[in-house]
């Protein structure tokens, strides 16, 4: 299989269109080893107007946004290129950090959020990388990321190729979500897998297509299931492909999609088996390919969005919505899902400020065996740690429990120089999808570090109590070589900061009535039932931008009263079309959480005119709306059994009538 796939790797990257002035490759900035640096770099790239969709970020992505975002914050800009220098060198040394902590307390043991699988009571935490670039198109980085009990490759990579196609082999990391804390599919929870990777660093076509596809090998596992019940042991497969496209510039839309497989007895697929059931997987995790061919594990995909105001106040919003299961068959409707959100002001007021909340239904990362599908008794994990969000290590391993997360993260440069920075998480495994008795999540963390020379020398507090109740506090020194922090009173916040909000963008609050109806599909053997009409509130927030003469896009955020029930929704792709007369017209897409007696997500699209400037900064609009296949669980001891569906199944029609203000 690795063969096959590297075999076509070679022939893409020998057979692509060279094209004139096609650049080389690039190395990758550290990804949650460098606090200091990464949180500069996403800064930058916002100002930039340029939307962050996966991770690692490539240097030569960084460098290219400079020029953009110094035209906004040159302080800022001056601080990232000084960071950057250390890449553009035959060889040297890109970052290294070192820490030294103590920690006490009954939770002691809680895994840290995001930081390749260390622990709260690990007494040190070592990073670095070297690179040797001798050509253009060659690169060999030489990295490691060790702890307490653990020492991992990270960054250790051979690189070749060019920016459209470039070609990784090592242990690189991997980050496909546009939310900075945590990513559904994979992350940096666990410790980094070695993996051959294909992507692009420059934007393909006027598309803007980025792309990205890798297979990499699973620790060793005791405990994989067969179709037949039988037990074997070996390295599973996990591999995945996503797609991006940046059309216009300040807002990107992406797709992604991960299989596992394999391992001991349960391998031997073909490239043509594997393809399959990626393109399939409806009929993968439901009905299989037939006896002769080789079956598969556990799927997972999503649909990602960023977008990127260019106000006075610059600030970016962005979605996740994913599954690990289909619905129905239908590959298109996401089972079990989660939706996450989040928002980054990179320069509100003196702070860096970032909010996200992620919540999701049960059966993430933990997956049995069918009859058409291997299981796996570690879970989707990398030394029996969770390869996506950090909420799969909170929690009795194995739990297949569904919860809520938010993030608040708050960083203030004060006039003697440095950062400072609080970030606070808070988690619930929600009781309803599980009798374990889990306590309510809280992980606070408080960190101050200062330029010293080359380096970055600071302390970091943290404190928190785990699911379980308990409690720990943890103190760490670090030194980092690679500083980028402000030196102190000679710059100026104020004075080096010059955004100012593009022509045609534009704030917006609307709020009207809608009459809306049910079609409801939870009975096994009775037919889907329709709700009579009814009345309610609705409440929008939302931003836009102006891409051409006639164009808009933008995200919002909507609240709709259902039968006395709350919908809300994401407007991940909000487009505006504005006719030469006042009338426009809206088209959007996303997705819906309705508030039953256990959460229900599904689809959201709808469409509608708008009549603009019906007073000086009002427009008055109609849309017609529909949540497409809304479905949860019925988990409830509460719930009738008898004749229901496991799961329910929800069709929801609006027709509303609004007022918008724009600011």
């Amino acid at each position: 299989m690795i063969k096959r796939i590297g075999l076509g790797v070679m022939l893409l990257l020998a057979g692509s269109p060279g094209e004139a002035g096609a650049r080389g490759v690039t190395p990758y900035l550290p990804l949650n080893l460098d606090r200091e640096i990464e949180r500069q770099v996403e800064r930058v790239l916002i100002l930039a107007d340029k939307p962050v969709m996966r991770r690692p970020i490539p240097a030569a992505v960084v460098l290219d946004a400079l020029p953009k975002a110094c035209e906004v914050d040159a302080a800022l800009c001056e601080r990232v290129h000084r960071f950057l220098a250390n890449y553009m060198h035959v060889s040297g040394v890109a970052f290294a950090s070192y820490e030294v902590a103590a920690a006490s307390g009954s939770g002691d043991k809680t895994v840290m959020p995001n930081q390749h699988g260390a622990g709260a009571d690990s007494h040190y935490r070592a990073a670095a990388a070297g690179y040797l670039q001798p050509s253009d198109y060659l690169l060999l980085g030489v990295g490691g990321v060790a702890d307490e009990g653990r020492a991992t490759a990270t960054g250790s990579v051979l690189s070749a190729g060019f920016d459209f196609a470039q070609l990784d082999l090592g242990y690189r990391d991997h980050w496909w979500s546009p939310m900075t804390d945590g990513a559904m599919l994979i992350s940096t929870e666990a410790p980094t897998m070695p993996s051959i990777t294909l992507s692009n660093y420059r934007p393909l076509t006027r598309l803007g297509l980025e792309y990205e596809l890798f297979l990499a090998r699973m620790s060793h596992s005791n405990d994989i299931e067969l179709t037949n019940g039988t037990l074997t042991r070996g390295y599973p497969k996990f591999g995945g492909l996503h797609l991006s496209f940046e059309p216009v510039s300040g807002w990107a839309l992406g797709a992604q999609r991960i299989i596992v497989w394999g391992g001991g007895a349960a391998g031997g697929q073909s490239f043509k088996d594997i393809l399959k059931a990626f393109f399939n997987p409806g009929r993968a995790q439901s009905t299989g390919f037939g006896n002769n061919v080789h079956v598969i594990g556990k799927q997972e995909g999503g649909v990602s969005s960023r977008f990127i105001f260019p106000g006075r106040t610059p600030f970016a919003v962005y979605f996740e919505y994913a599954g690990n299961d289909t619905v129905q068959g239908h590959a298109y409707l996401l089972g079990k899902p989660d939706l996450s959100a989040g928002i980054h002001f990179p320069h509100l007021g003196p702070f860096d400020l970032t909010f996200e909340a992620s919540q999701w239904e049960p059966t993430w990362y933990v997956h049995h065996r069918s009859s058409v599908e291997t299981g796996y008794g570690d879970g989707i994990t990398n030394d029996r740690l969770n390869i996506g969000h950090w909420f799969g290590d909170q929690r009795l391993f194995g739990d297949a429990v569904g919860g809520r997360s938010n993030m608040l993260r708050i960083g203030f440069e004060p006039p003697f120089g440095g950062l400072l920075e609080a970030e606070y998480r808070m988690l619930v495994n929600d009781s309803y999808y599980s009798a374990i008795p889990y306590r309510h999540e809280n992980l606070g963390s408080l960190s101050y570090s200062h330029p010293w020379r080359e380096y970055a020398v600071g302390v970091e507090v943290d404190a928190g109590r785990d699911v379980f109740g308990g409690s720990f506090t943890r103190v760490a020194g670090f030194l980092r070589y690679g500083d980028a922090l402000r030196s102190g009173y000679a710059e100026s916040l104020d004075e080096s900061f010059a955004a100012e909000r593009a022509e045609g963008s534009e704030l917006y609050v609307d709020a009207g009535v809608t009459t809306n109806r049910v079609q409801q599909d939870v009975l096994s053997l009775q037919s889907r039932t329709t709700t009579p009409s009814s009345s309610g509130a609705h409440l929008g927030v939302g931003a836009r931008r102006q891409v051409s003469e006639h164009q808009d896009l933008g995200v919002a955020l909507e609240a709709d009263d259902v039968r006395g029930r709350s919908l809300f929704s994401v407007r991940a792709l909000d487009y505006r079309y504005r006719f030469d007369s006042p009338l426009a017209l809206n088209v959007f897409f996303g997705a819906s959480r309705y508030s039953l007696n256990t959460p229900a997500y599904g689809w959201y699209l709808g469409a509608g005119p708008q009549w603009r400037n019906v007073l000086p900064g009002w427009d008055l609009e109609v849309n017609y709306r529909y949540g497409v296949k809304i479905s949860r669980l019925r988990t409830l001891s509460t719930e009738p059994q008898g004749g229901y569906r496991p799961d329910a199944f929800y069709n929801v029609y609006l027709l509303s009538l609004g007022v918008s203000r724009r600011f």
